[in-house]
């Protein structure tokens, strides 16, 4: 998998007011492109500012594929474009309700409920959250856009602490996934599959995001609300813990805000 700097990079000033917006617009056409799929959590927010810091001229893509809180996470999703100057027709949002028709996902099934986090659990049980197979079906989408735009590289928020519970969260699975869109795409083709934080914690994520000036507070992580955010569910405690680690207030609202940091890193020695 490549996960190297263009050579062409931008600054790392945060670029927030309109001056700057206009810079990026007129240097568009000298940097590399890249997709990023945002899906207005903050790992995907993270990630996007990430890929703009490595000098990528950015493309959205949104999904909304039924899942329990997907009006919130497209509002976010729109407002992390408004922030970062996307262009709107830069950011592409597809509606697919076939994850949710295949079920079998506490996210899409109504009939499943979503579970409180399990911080002390071993890692080892795929969770009810897991949606069978979803960043395949994601990244697919993610390389016919990137395709179709000239893009070299394909950005993804995926870290650490999913991939103990979700499958294709995993490295081997993005390398695996690289090798079959070099094998299926134009021979002229080159995207690579950037994962910034694989190897990475939710903890190192929201650092990382502190530096860059990620605004988290139009960011969305709760599995099972669109507001207040429940603070008990996995993505919840995950995002809370990391926040209560660096000492830092998380922006949004919560239902209820328990203690994680005496919970032990499910990553330690990864």
């Amino acid at each position: 998998m490549t996960d190297t700097e263009p050579t062409d990079t931008t600054d790392s000033v945060d670029r927030t007011d309109t001056e700057a917006s206009t810079a990026d617009r007129s240097d568009r056409s000298d940097r590399p492109g890249a997709v990023v799929l945002v899906s207005g959590g903050m790992d995907s927010a993270t990630t996007a500012y990430e890929a703009r810091e490595r000098g990528y001229d950015l493309h959205f893509l949104h999904t909304s594929y039924g899942q329990n809180t997907e009006t919130k996470e497209r509002e976010c999703a729109e407002a992390l474009r408004d922030e970062l100057g996307v262009p709107t027709d830069r950011f592409l949002h597809i509606e697919t309700d076939h994850l949710a028709r295949i079920g079998a996902s506490s996210l899409t099934d109504a009939s499943m409920a979503v579970e409180d986090a399990d911080m002390d659990g071993e890692g080892d049980e795929i969770p009810s959250s897991y949606v069978p197979f979803r960043n395949a079906n994601l990244l697919s989408m993610a390389v016919s856009y990137a395709e179709a735009n000239d893009c070299e590289a394909v950005f993804v928020g995926a870290h650490s602490e999913d991939y103990s519970g979700y499958p294709d969260c995993r490295p081997e699975f993005f390398e695996a996934f690289e090798r079959m869109v070099d094998v299926g795409t134009k021979p002229e083709t080159t995207i690579d599959i950037v994962v910034p934080f694989v190897e990475d914690s939710k903890t190192d994520i929201a650092e990382r995001g502190t530096e860059l000036g990620v605004p988290y507070d139009l960011t969305w992580s709760c599995y099972r609300e669109e507001a207040p955010a429940c603070g008990t569910c996995d993505a919840c405690a995950f995002r809370l813990q990391a926040f209560q680690r660096l000492g830092i207030e998380d922006p949004i609202e919560y239902e209820e805000r328990p203690d994680y940091t005496g919970d032990e890193d499910p990553t330690a020695g990864v």
